[in-house]
């Protein structure tokens, strides 16, 4: 029987805790339909369109299945971009951050020598991308003798990205006697195949046709050269004023210049390319999350299973090269039961390409005329003062949840000795605190990181610096964020 609410999946009071406070409400579709096989162990394939909710539908019984005591990484799951392999890292910590679950990320065009320090301490979970995932496993640097899990996310986007044969490789490196999950929007032919040789047994879950755009979607489509296309976008955003919006363009030279166009005219803007530092993309992306800037301009990097709230516009510039782009494009709109709008510019000479969109996705997308230059301007003083206004930038749901949890920063680690079991013995027995105030601890030779939950890290701060732990007294301080 498949739950309707969260508390009837059996959950510990650790993981339901978590679930609560990143304002989880009810079970989306397939998280209904997940949660339950993957409590009992069972193989999966399922069908399902971006923004349905599936890292929490595999994240949480994930979660609740794994045993905290065991150093190796228990679950691996395998992502075709480095932005979503740090957003499954991220949210597995969310959903296990009050059973203390250590969940790392590793992906290219990071340090290598970084990633395996990391992954020599205690790691529960393992997100990355397949070669970066490969390389560590036949390198030795990354222990998969102890998988229980393994996730193969957006596994199309890993066909189309030339990754399945690395992800084929992974496969036969890891224990038979796992629990493996597959989620694919689409499931072309090398897809289903690697389902029937690798998979035991799995039950087919299929949330919704692939090609069909989510009927909260409201659709528009310009026909217009190229040469007007940013007056068209100024045009229609200061008639729409919309309040978070991502324009999707083909390459990142388009995406430098409708961005400077934008910033030009005062339009809070920023964005995102795969030319662009990792740390400048994932900055960029949370603060765009946060609502501290409210136009983002992006080539299909930001398209695939980035989850962003409350994006009212999606604009696709440019026509993506394919069907599915299109459908994981206005995907970013129209989220966690919200309405949105998909606005899409073809050039004339694009009437193929669009035909074969609309044949996707199973119907025509309605035709508009550009707005009157009156409905222009009886429309900017709404749009002027909304660029004027400066809003409050709004916490994410993973802000929240860590509201109460202060990091402290110790100095001293692996090489003084010290154990987490003689962090966790020492802090448990200060006044006013348990051991269930005491979060994820990172030790790393000479430092070591420890979550205070509950409130309660001022009092355990002051504390800890009168305080020896295992009869050497360490300087201690809110770490760094």
């Amino acid at each position: 029987m498949k739950g309707q609410a969260f508390k009837d999946y059996g959950l510990s009071a650790e993981i339901f805790r978590a679930v609560d406070s990143l304002g989880y409400a009810e079970p989306t579709p397939v998280q209904r339909e997940v949660i339950p096989h993957v409590m009992a162990k069972r193989d999966l394939t399922v069908r399902a369109q971006t923004g349905s909710g599936k890292t929490a539908a595999f994240g949480i019984p994930i979660c609740e299945g794994i045993d905290w005591a065991e150093n190796r990484p228990q679950a691996l799951v395998l992502t075709p971009t480095r932005e979503l392999a740090g957003q499954v890292k991220e949210d597995l910590v969310n959903l296990g951050r009050f059973k203390r679950i250590k969940a790392v990320a590793i992906y290219g065009q990071q340090p290598f020598a970084a990633q395996k320090i990391e992954l020599k301490q205690k790691v529960h979970a393992v997100a990355g991308t397949p070669g970066r995932v490969l390389d560590h496993i036949q390198r030795g640097t990354l222990n998969v003798e102890r998988i229980r899990y393994l996730v193969i996310d957006e596994a199309d986007e890993m066909l189309n990205r030339g990754f399945i044969g690395q992800v084929e490789a992974i496969l036969e490196l890891l224990p038979k006697d796992r629990v493996t999950l597959l989620f694919s929007a689409t499931l072309p032919a090398d897809v289903e195949r690697l389902c029937r040789t690798h998979l035991r047994d799995p039950l087919h879950i299929d949330i919704e046709s692939p090609g069909v755009a989510v009927d909260r979607i409201a659709h528009r489509l310009y026909i217009v050269e190229e040469s007007n296309k940013l007056a068209l976008l100024k045009a229609v955003t200061v008639v729409d004023n919309p309040d978070s919006c991502i324009v999707f363009c083909s390459t990142k030279e388009a995406v430098d210049e409708v961005a400077r166009e934008l910033r030009r005219s005062g339009y809070p803007c920023d964005k995102i390319h795969g030319g662009m530092e990792q740390d400048d993309r994932f900055a960029v992306m949370h603060a765009f999350r946060r609502g501290e800037f409210r136009y983002l301009v992006a080539t299909d990097l930001a398209a695939r299973g980035i989850d962003i709230e409350q994006v009212t516009h999606v604009v696709n510039y440019d026509l993506p090269m394919d069907s599915e782009k299109f459908v994981h494009r206005i995907g970013r709109t129209a989220r966690a039961g919200l309405t949105g709008e998909a606005i899409t510019f073809a050039a004339p000479r694009e009437e193929r390409r669009l035909a074969e969109i609309e044949g996707y996705l199973g119907f025509s997308l309605p035709r508009f005329e550009a707005p009157s230059g009156e409905a222009i301007e009886s429309a900017r003083a709404a749009f002027e003062r909304k660029l004027a206004s400066v809003e409050r930038p709004r916490p994410d749901k993973r802000e929240l949840l860590s509201q109460d949890i202060m990091k402290l920063y110790f100095n001293g680690g692996k090489k003084k000795k010290l154990r987490a079991v003689d962090f966790v013995g020492t802090i448990a027995k200060l006044e006013g605190v348990t051991a269930a105030d005491i979060g994820i601890i990172a030790m790393q030779d000479n430092a070591t990181f420890v979550d205070i939950l509950n409130g309660k890290g001022p009092l355990v701060l002051r504390a800890m610096k009168t305080t020896t732990i295992k009869g050497k007294q360490l300087k201690v301080h809110e770490a760094n964020s």
